[in-house]
């Protein structure tokens, strides 16, 4: 998920009057660059790629991974990369629905939308028998998650064994993002400076109707954690949150550790990271080059999760 600083901002400076922008070629949101999971789904669905596993690749662990608003399954392609040759488990880059699209088809969708496609996976996965899934998001793919465990959605499911949260977020760091009833409709949308390399895998333009619909669903999953979210029985934990954070709001990691347990009432996993990147595990085409430090963070975290999957 791109900053939303820089995306909020822009309401007081933008005068598009509810009209719909002007789209470069160059950017995702012309629909030139279609996320590449919607052409070759087997290189990034397990369910596509191994519709009928063996016994054994029934049990290898399969996470689930799922990127934030605005973003694509690209989010999550350096960890797919660290994976590399590795055989011992598999990932599954969930693209979220409405994203990687063109401009009107992410306008168009909601949060629901958003989250169906996870849904998805997950059914697909335990009906072709796999046994060991685990779920990784970042930003408001973990927004996501989180509510799935909150409407008790793995009652009649399938438990999942590990959930890894990357700046998860429930509060916004900008706090004028609960302005977007009031000046959405007057502005239409806003537009955020990405770099040339990040033009094809995140929006340009982010209509005020999505914006709306973050706001609507990190609003709805901080009442849920208000009132306590139980883990499902033998499932795990994990908050990565950087320590300063331009979008989401370190605090949405407090929240989290609060409202949520696992179910023998454990607090659950929180680790904050030196970093003051959002979504510091994704740092291709950042706009500052990465330093020796964000490689680092990373790297262990990467480690983490694929030593977590194989417990």
């Amino acid at each position: 998920m791109k900053k939303l600083l820089l995306l909020i901002i822009p309401f007081l400076l933008l005068v598009s009057c509810g009209k719909d922008p002007e789209i470069e070629s160059t950017m995702l949101d012309s629909g030139l660059f279609f996320d590449q999971s919607i052409y070759n789904p087997q290189n990034y669905l397990v369910s596509a790629a191994r519709p009928n596993p063996t016994a054994a690749e029934a049990l290898k662990p399969v996470i689930i991974a799922i990127h934030g608003y605005s973003a694509t399954t690209f989010e999550w392609d350096e960890f797919r990369s660290w994976k590399g040759n590795r055989t011992d488990f598999y990932i599954s880059q969930v693209l979220l629905g409405g994203h990687g699209r063109d401009y009107q088809s992410f306008k168009n969708s909601t949060w629901k939308d958003w989250r169906q496609p996870i849904i998805n996976e997950f059914e697909k996965l335990e009906s072709q028998g796999y046994k060991n899934i685990s779920f990784a998001g970042s930003s408001t793919g973990c927004t996501l998650i989180l509510k799935m465990l909150a409407d008790g959605y793995f009652d009649n499911h399938i438990k999942p064994k590990h959930i890894f949260l990357i700046d998860p977020i429930i509060l916004s760091s900008n706090k004028t993002l609960s302005l977007v009833g009031v000046l959405g409709p007057i502005l239409g949308y806003t537009e955020v400076e990405n770099t040339a390399g990040e033009e094809k895998y995140y929006y340009h333009y982010r209509p005020y109707e999505t914006l709306q619909e973050l706001r609507n669903i990190i609003d709805i999953v901080r009442k849920d954690l208000e009132k306590g979210v139980v883990l499902p029985a033998g499932c795990s934990l994990s908050v990565f949150k950087s320590e300063k954070d331009d979008v989401a709001d370190p605090v949405s990691a407090v929240l989290i550790h609060k409202g949520l347990k696992t179910s023998s009432g454990a607090s659950v996993n929180v680790k904050l990271i030196p970093s003051d990147l959002h979504v510091y595990t994704r740092l291709n085409f950042r706009a500052q080059t990465p330093s020796l430090k964000d490689y680092q963070n990373q790297t262990q975290t990467f480690i983490e999760i694929g030593n977590t999957l194989l417990q």
